[in-house]
C-alpha cells in the first residue's frame, strides 16, 4: 500500500533558554512511512517527542533536519496543499467557548478556505452524536462532548489524513468505545489516522501498526499482530495442590510463588517446541501434582515497559 505520509531523518533541536547553554533535541533522525487507510498508534512516556512530531507534520514546529512529505507535498515548500489534507486533534481544548458548535465547525471549514458545505457538516456531527447539540455554546458542553467538537472541527475540511494526540484523555471509557467506533468508521471511509495515547488498551484495540518513540528516537514501528507474536511471551501457571518450600534443582528456571503453591513457566508459543509436555512430565517423575493450570499472554502494555527500559 502506498504512503500517504513520508518522513525522512526528521530532527527537531529547540534553543537553548540560556545563552551558552545546549540545545534540547526533541526528535533524532526519525524516519517513517504511514499508509493510506492504516491506523497507526504512537506509544511513548511524556516528553518521548511524540507531540513535537505531530507538531511538525501538521506544520505548527519547523524542522531542524529533514523532509517530510503528504501525498507528495512537502510540509514547507507546499505548505497550504500539504495542511489542507491533514486534520489534527490537539491535546488541548481549544474552542472559542462563547459559540455554538454548528458556529465554530463550520468556520473551521472556512479557515482552510473552502466554501459551505452544510450537508456535510450536518453529517460530521451526527457521526459524532453532536447534533442535538449543534446550537449550544460550547461552555455548556461536558469535557467528553467538547472533545468531540474538536474532532469534528479536524474533519470540517474533509481531511484525508487525521491526528489525534491523545483524543480520549480525561473522557469517561463508555464515551471513550463510542469515540473508538467514530474511529473505526474514519478508518473504514478512506481516512489515515495516526493517534497517540497513554491507554495501552486503546493502542491494543484500535492500531494496525504500533511506534514506539523514546527520547526522541522511533524504537520501533511493526504490525501490531506481529508485535505481539515477536515480543509476547506466554505464561504457563501451574496452581500446586501441596506448596512447596523450595525448588528442585530439576525445575531450574521456573518461578516459585512466596506461598510456595504457584510455578511460573514462561515460554515462546511459537516455537516449535514449548517445553511444556517435557516440564508436566518433570512433575510427574518428581511427585508434584497440580490443581490447575492456567496460561496468559503479554500484553501490549508488558511489551512497551519492556521496550521503554531497554532503550
Amino acid at each position: 500500500m502506498s504512503a500517504i505520509i513520508s518522513i525522512s531523518n526528521l530532527s527537531k533541536t529547540y534553543k537553548p533558554t540560556k545563552k551558552g547553554g545546549a540545545g534540547f533535541q526533541a526528535l533524532k533522525n526519525v524516519s517513517l512511512d504511514i499508509s493510506k487507510g492504516e491506523i497507526l498508534a504512537l506509544l511513548g512516556p511524556n516528553g518521548a517527542g511524540k507531540t513535537t512530531l505531530i507538531s511538525i507534520v501538521c506544520g505548527i514546529v519547523n524542522p531542524s533536519e529533514g523532509t517530510v512529505t503528504a501525498d507528495g507535498h512537502d510540509i514547507v515548500k507546499d505548505y497550504r496543499a500539504a495542511r489542507s489534507l491533514i486534520g489534527l486533534v490537539p491535546q488541548e481544548l481549544t474552542t472559542d467557548a462563547f459559540e455554538t458548535v454548528w458556529n465554530t465547525v463550520s468556520f473551521s471549514r472556512g479557515l482552510f478556505g473552502y466554501p459551505p458545505k452544510p450537508a456535510h457538516i450536518e453529517k460530521v456531527l451526527k457521526d459524532l452524536s453532536l447534533w442535538d447539540k449543534k446550537d449550544n455554546k460550547i461552555m455548556t458542553l461536558s469535557g467528553g462532548m467538547k472533545r468531540r467538537v474538536m474532532i469534528a472541527k479536524a474533519l470540517s475540511h474533509e481531511p484525508q489524513i487525521l491526528f489525534l494526540d491523545e483524543p480520549t484523555a480525561g473522557v469517561d471509557v463508555a464515551l471513550r468505545r463510542d469515540m473508538w467506533n467514530v474511529v473505526r468508521r474514519l478508518r473504514d471511509s478512506g481516512v489515515t489516522i495516526i493517534l497517540t495515547t497513554h491507554y495501552i488498551e486503546e493502542a491494543q484495540e484500535m492500531a494496525d501498526r504500533i511506534g514506539v518513540i523514546n527520547k526522541g528516537e522511533l524504537v520501533l514501528v511493526e504490525q501490531k499482530a506481529v508485535l505481539m507474536k515477536k515480543l509476547g511471551k506466554k505464561q504457563l501457571s501451574l496452581e500446586l495442590a501441596e506448596p512447596l518450600k523450595k525448588l528442585p534443582k530439576e525445575l531450574k528456571g521456573l518461578d516459585l510463588s512466596d506461598s510456595g503453591l504457584i510455578l511460573t513457566y514462561t515460554f515462546d508459543a511459537n516455537a516449535e517446541r514449548t517445553g511444556i509436555a517435557t516440564l508436566l512430565k518433570q512433575l510427574g517423575d518428581l511427585g508434584i501434582a497440580y490443581k490447575d493450570l492456567h496460561t496468559s499472554q503479554s500484553s501490549l502494555e508488558d511489551i512497551f515497559v519492556s521496550l521503554v527500559k531497554a532503550a
